[in-house]
């Protein structure tokens, strides 16, 4: 008894719509990531609002690749994350004191995929407080490695918390304000 298996050929069209929607939201994230909303105590960025909008939107498996994608043009020397070049590039800047985020922000791309699919708006609010939670453990564990224990929170959690809050109730108004069909298509 034999068994054939058959593969199919990847349809170039679907290939090329997927490798598009990765390229445009790593430079989604790259540019949110780069602009400064001011706040106090410190500036805001929207990086948690692309990576969550992604997630959001595209589902866990396109939002973790599109966000490996992003970490791996950082890691390739462009400066896409928001404190390059001022603060180093590359590799060295993945692992100085803001690495654990982004390996948080990775985590949290397939977590908040995962939870968000096919939930209203409050489920993908919850899911997107879920990746936040797993972005916020990454981020303060590695942080220790370089401030004493009694500054992380301080250092930080304090002063980046609010701006994360308010970027997740923009994309969950934004979310909520797409027809859910845009958002299960998008999600494919």
């Amino acid at each position: 008894m034999s068994q054939t298996l058959a593969l199919s050929k990847p349809n170039l069209r679907s290939v090329a719509k997927t490798t598009a929607a990765i390229v445009l939201g790593a430079a989604l994230i790259t540019l949110c990531a780069k602009l400064r909303v001011p706040s106090w105590p410190v500036p805001m960025t929207l990086h948690t609002l692309a990576v969550m909008a992604i997630a959001v939107t595209m589902g866990a498996r396109l939002a973790t690749a599109t966000f490996c994608a992003y970490l791996a043009a950082g890691a390739a020397g462009l400066p896409v994350f928001s404190g390059t070049p001022e603060r180093g590039i590359g590799i060295a800047y993945m692992a100085g004191p803001t690495g654990g985020y982004l390996l948080g922000y990775l985590g949290a791309s397939w977590l908040t995929g995962t939870l968000a699919r096919g939930r209203g708006t409050a489920g993908r609010t919850l899911a997107m407080l879920a990746g936040l939670g797993v972005t916020y453990a990454a981020g303060l564990l590695w942080l220790g490695l370089y401030v004493p224990a009694d500054q992380i929170l301080v250092l930080g959690f304090v002063p980046f918390i609010l701006g994360d809050l308010i970027n997740i109730a923009m994309v969950s108004l934004g979310a909520a304000l797409v027809p859910a069909r845009f958002l299960r298509k998008a999600g494919r």
